[in-house]
């Protein structure tokens, strides 16, 4: 019978032990941040459009919004709305081309994303001017409270977003910008794109 080979205990003991890899972060402090932020904002914002649609659902179809009242512009709004949706897509190439190390062109998709954004809030910008000029403020109707309100809170958040990805910009163009700060800024611009559908969906319509 072949005798069985045994190993030493001294044998395993000098072994050299292997160095451990490092940990890899699941989500960096500045996108977990976002993340937090923006579930409050969506708690929010559902709350705004829920009682958007009580107040509308107390009163007939045929009088909200009341027929006295200027018209809000529908077409014009799904053009501009146009805006906010390529502006969403491009920040989001834009993280896409930072994470294969591909800056110079996540900078022109980041700056492309920020401009056509900006287009949005002159837009929106433009419409407040026509509609205050026609008689529609907060005081007109329950309907223009809640259209002034809501969208007016939604441009703010268009304008904070904005700043947020400036700020990245800026850093991006210095060349110390990483790749969680613009994927930071890019999840709560995505929140801004998102949710803006939503909101015209239930208000213009």
């Amino acid at each position: 019978m072949t005798p069985v080979a045994t190993v030493a205990p001294s044998s395993l003991s000098s072994s050299p032990a292997r160095p451990r890899a490092p940990r890899s972060r699941f989500l960096e402090p500045a996108v977990l941040g976002v993340l937090v932020f923006m579930g409050s904002e969506i708690m929010f914002f559902s709350g705004m459009l829920s009682a958007y649609n009580i107040a509308r659902a107390r009163v007939p179809m045929s009088i909200w919004p009341p027929p006295d009242q200027p018209r809000l512009p529908v077409e014009a709004t799904a053009v501009n709305s146009a805006f906010l949706l390529v502006s969403g897509v491009l920040v989001w190439l834009a993280v896409r081309a930072l994470s294969t190390s591909n800056a110079a062109r996540a900078l022109k998709l980041a700056i492309a994303g920020a401009v056509t954004g900006a287009v949005f809030v002159l837009g929106q910008g433009y419409e407040w001017t026509q509609l205050l000029s026609q008689g529609l403020n907060m005081q007109r109707s329950a309907h223009a409270s809640f259209f002034y309100m809501i969208v007016g809170t939604h441009a703010l958040h268009v304008v904070g977003g904005l700043v947020g990805l400036g700020l990245v910009l800026r850093k991006m163009l210095q060349g110390t910008a990483t790749l969680a700060q613009l994927r930071a800024a890019q999840l709560f611009w995505s929140f801004v794109v998102l949710v803006w559908p939503v909101i015209y969906l239930m208000v213009y319509l």
